[in-house]
C-alpha cells in the first residue's frame, strides 16, 4: 500500500503546544530534589505517562509520589498553552483536505481538562483526543499510534505522526507511521535519525506539503 495522507496524529507538548521548556523546567527541580545524583534526568522521562515517571524513577522515594503530583497539578494549572508557531492555520488545512486528526498524548484526563478550560477551541480541531488511558502502552511502544490509526479505522500507512521527543518519536516510527519531528524540544541533528522529516514549526507548512513529502 502506497503511503497517504488520511490522518494525522499529534503528540501534545512541544508539537501542539509549546509547553516543553515549561516541564522541563518542573522535572528538572523535581530531579534535583529528589535525585542530584543523575543530572540531566529530566531528558529522559518525556513522552512517558506520570505512572511509568514514577514507576521508573521515583520508585526509591514512593512516599513522596503524592507531594509530587500535588506540585505538578498546581504547576499545570498555572501553565501557558501556546500553540506552536502556525499549528492552527496547519490543522485547519488539513481539515479542510478531509484529513482526520488525533491527539496521541501520554497525558492524562486530568491535565487533559485542564487544556479545555484554557483553550476552549481545542476540542474542534480533532477528531479524537487519545490520553494515558486509552493505550496498554505507552511511548516508545508503539499501541499508541497503532490505537491512533485504528481509530479511524486506517492502515499506519494512511496516517503521518508528528512528535519532538525520543520516545515519541520511536513510538511512531514502531507503527510503520510516516514520522515528522518537531525541533522544539531537541536539536534538529538529535532526532534527525528518528524522523523521515524535521521541522522547527509548521509555518509555511500545509497539506500540499505534507502530500509533497511523502513521495
Amino acid at each position: 500500500m502506497k503511503r497517504e495522507v488520511k490522518a494525522a496524529l499529534f503528540d501534545l507538548d512541544g508539537v501542539i503546544f509549546n509547553t516543553e521548556p515549561q516541564y522541563t523546567e518542573f522535572w528538572r527541580s523535581q530531579c534535583r530534589l529528589y535525585h542530584p545524583e543523575k543530572p540531566g534526568l529530566e531528558n529522559q522521562i518525556k513522552g512517558q505517562t506520570l505512572v511509568e515517571i514514577y514507576e521508573k524513577y521515583f520508585a526509591d522515594v514512593k512516599e513522596e509520589q503524592a507531594k509530587i503530583t500535588e506540585r505538578l497539578n498546581e504547576f499545570e494549572a498555572n501553565m501557558h498553552f501556546d500553540y506552536v508557531d502556525g499549528f492552527l492555520d496547519f490543522v485547519a488545512d488539513l481539515r479542510h483536505h478531509g484529513v482526520k486528526t488525533a491527539v496521541v498524548t501520554s497525558s492524562n484526563v486530568a491535565k487533559m481538562n485542564t487544556v479545555y478550560a484554557k483553550r476552549p477551541s481545542f476540542k474542534s480541531l480533532f477528531d479524537r483526543i487519545l490520553t494515558s488511558e486509552d493505550f496498554t502502552a505507552s511511548k516508545p511502544d508503539p499501541a499508541p499510534y497503532l490505537k491512533g490509526a485504528e481509530c479511524f479505522g486506517l492502515s499506519p500507512l494512511q496516517c503521518v505522526g508528528f512528535e519532538d521527543s525520543f520516545n515519541g518519536l520511536k513510538a511512531v516510527r514502531g507503527a510503520g507511521v510516516f514520522t515528522v519531528g518537531l525541533s522544539t524540544t531537541n536539536p534538529e541533528e538529535a532526532i534527525k535519525p528518528y524522523a523521515d522529516i524535521v521541522i522547527p514549526n509548521y509555518v509555511g507548512k500545509s497539506y500540499e506539503w505534507l502530500v509533497g513529502e511523502l513521495d
